[in-house]
């Protein structure tokens, strides 16, 4: 039987997903999508859906790929979407479906206990403060009865915690099949649980570093997957490119020298001078940082020639050289003791990268990459790809080979927000994608009535010092008559601190009013608190907050009925990154304003105003803090790549539109479509 018929009866008014899901509505786009996902999956290929907000892309590729009963890997953005989806989607389709499948969730060492490293840290007294003696009480106890050993299963846990560190591995410190505690390993385990699935969910993070690296257990597990799908696919490009170039920091450095200087002293005291390999490569790593001088922390040096702009290059390339030197001593000195322990054979694997990737900065950087230098409390030095095209195409497509198994294979990739073109370019030609199959489904709700956009036009321009003083009045004023239910969005962590501070400094004591910052209370704690907003008698919220909070915040109902973004988020044209990128478009007799910063700031501002309206029943208003907008030629695109809000014309009736929002509360929020 064909796929798409079965897809189609399941997403039928009376089908199986309306006892998957409360409430369930059929939707034309919903079934649209699940019918394109079943064809890729029936024919192989590429296909690149952008599902607009509300259209329940989950259940529009889960349904076709469970049905198929093909070997599916599903990877999404965040290690908390990898929850949701495997702890509630995954579930409540196997169940409603009927079917036999077994899933599986892999994630990165940084996410599970690690037994031998949990010893460690008791028995080596190197904890911080009591407080982290207290919180390795609470996992010792939780590690009893745990059967997966993800941090994420303890409550309370701060996922901000220098613990966190302490109990869990990485490559460099892992034994592998040399730990004591190799077969209780929790990491182990899931490798070989995800090895056994029908369906194993993963994030991008991992998906790539195993590109990149082949550790993390996907080397064994993607030749047998015939179906991958790429959720919050609009990541992959930023996210691929971090795994995929080289980087050398001196922390990296310096954690080595103590390792090994820890394990000699240890296991093979007086076979080797440890104390002067050790301080060998730290004293190469104190160099490196003393020939760049003093620079403004946050720098990001560009490195187009020998050296990093404002360095000598000939003392940087000595201290390269002695870098390099200093591991190819420790890698011999390691050699010579590696039956010993397990620790020294890990120790001279890390030796050999670590010198490879200092030879590797010693040469010219590679055709098609970027280097430069981030210039904090360390050093880190970067070789990166522009993009991930090359890798999608060989490495996942294998577009250049003539293997038989590997056309029959399907891609899925998809998100809200793909670009602002037909073709969708911002994502198909950096991943390497343009002969993909393209799907574009429009979101169900009606934005028109239950949203509207404002640019105010009596702003400072977006360059002006007193830019944020009149976003923070502005959101103030808002705030103040809708008792809280706001967010607002800062491109930079300046404004971010500026805009906080005055609405702190506003509503403190304020007894309507909590207003919350990014970077006060961890992100998960932030979040539920504005998701609370006023039940229960307490203070509304305004959160202040930049970066990762433009997306994967998910606040339906009344506690969310505001937005204010405070300018347009082009790329900051001075990263090094970004420059490469611009500088190959005018290469190649292209417009890099046209075709890469405005359609970069089109995606970021969709994603920002896709935070306000998340179910057929939500209301709001999203105010834009920049002019340009309004003034500039290019604002016309970034407003046509915005959902179709009406638009307010003037203060007046703004205030208005900001009036009716107080005035007004729904008392029950639809559930959304998954």
């Amino acid at each position: 039987m064909s796929l798409e018929p079965a897809v189609r009866e399941a997403f039928a008014p009376h089908g199986v997903l309306s006892r998957a899901a409360d409430e369930f509505l059929p939707r034309q786009g919903q079934t649209e999508m699940a019918l394109a996902v079943a064809r890729t999956i029936e024919q192989g290929g590429a296909l690149v859906v952008e599902a607009g907000t509300g259209v329940g892309k989950t259940f529009s590729y889960l349904v076709p790929a469970l049905l198929s009963g093909e070997r599916v890997l599903l990877s999404t953005a965040t290690k908390t979407l990898q929850d949701q989806l495997f702890g509630r989607d995954l579930p409540r389709l196997v169940q409603a479906l009927g079917l036999p499948v077994r899933t599986a969730l892999l994630k990165g060492r940084a996410s599970y206990l690690c037994l031998r490293r949990m010893e460690l840290a008791r028995s080596e007294g190197s904890l911080p403060d009591r407080s982290s003696l207290r919180s390795l009480a609470k996992i010792e106890e939780w590690a009893v009865a745990t059967r997966t050993g993800d941090l994420a299963e303890l409550p309370g846990l701060d996922e901000r915690s220098p613990l966190i560190p302490l109990v869990t591995s990485t490559r460099d410190n892992c034994l592998g099949s040399q730990c004591p505690k190799f077969h209780a390993c929790h990491v182990n385990k899931a490798r070989r649980e995800a090895l056994a699935a029908d369906v194993v969910v993963v994030n991008h993070h991992l998906f790539f570093a195993d590109l990149a690296v082949r550790e993390s257990g996907m080397a064994e597990l993607l030749p047998t997957v015939r179906v991958a799908i790429f959720d919050e696919a609009h990541q992959l490009n930023e996210t691929g490119v971090q795994f995929l170039g080289a980087q050398i920091t001196t922390g990296q450095l310096l954690d080595f020298g103590r390792d090994v200087l820890a394990a000699g002293l240890q296991f093979a005291r007086g076979l080797a001078d440890w104390s002067a390999v050790a301080s060998g490569i730290e004293r190469a790593a104190r160099d490196l940082r003393l020939v760049v001088g003093r620079t403004a922390p946050g720098a990001k040096l560009r490195w187009t020639g020998e050296a990093p702009e404002q360095v000598d290059p000939q003392p940087w390339l000595q201290a390269l050289d002695e870098l390099r030197q200093a591991f190819t001593d420790a890698t011999q000195a390691l050699a010579t003791v590696s039956e010993i322990a397990p620790d020294f054979v890990r120790l001279h694997e890390r030796a050999s990268v670590l010198a490879q990737r200092a030879a590797t900065f010693a040469q010219p950087c590679a055709p098609e990459s970027v280097r430069w230098v981030d210039v904090g409390h360390q050093l880190r030095l970067v070789e990166s790809p522009l993009d991930i095209a090359l890798a999608v195409q060989d490495k996942m497509l294998k577009q250049r080979g003539d293997d038989a198994e590997q056309s029959r294979k399907a891609w899925i990739f998809t998100s809200a927000t793909l670009g602002d073109d037909p073709r969708l370019r911002w994502f198909t030609e950096p991943c390497g994608l343009g002969d993909a199959e393209i799907l574009r489904v429009g979101s169900p709700f009606d934005y028109l009535v239950q949203a509207a956009v404002y640019v105010p036009r009596d702003l400072p321009k977006p360059n002006d010092p007193a830019h944020s003083t009149e976003v923070a009045r502005l959101a103030g004023d808002a705030v103040r008559r809708l008792g809280g239910r706001t967010m607002v969005l800062t491109t930079t962590l300046r404004a971010l601190r500026s805009i906080g501070e005055a609405l702190q400094a506003r509503f403190e004591g304020s007894l309507e009013v909590e207003v919350l910052v990014q970077g006060q209370w961890p992100k998960r704690r932030l979040i539920e608190r504005f998701r609370e907003g006023d039940a229960d008698g307490r203070p509304g919220c305004v959160l202040v907050a930049s970066a990762s909070f433009w997306e994967g915040v998910d606040v339906p109902g009344d506690s969310l009925q505001l937005v204010i973004i405070d300018k347009l988020p082009f790329p900051p044209p001075g990263d090094p990154l970004v420059e490469a990128r611009a500088q190959r478009l005018e290469g190649q007799g292209r417009s890099a304003f046209n075709d890469y910063f405005v359609p970069e700031a089109a995606v970021a501002l969709k994603q920002g105003a896709g935070r306000l309206i998340r179910r057929e029943s939500d209301q709001g208003l999203l105010v834009v803090c920049d002019t340009r907008l309004a003034t500039m030629g290019y604002g016309r695109r970034l407003l046509a790549a915005l959902p179709p809000m009406r638009r307010l014309q003037s203060a007046q009736e703004f205030d208005a539109a900001v009036e009716a929002l107080g005035a007004t509360r729904t008392s029950t929020t639809l559930p959304g479509p998954t």
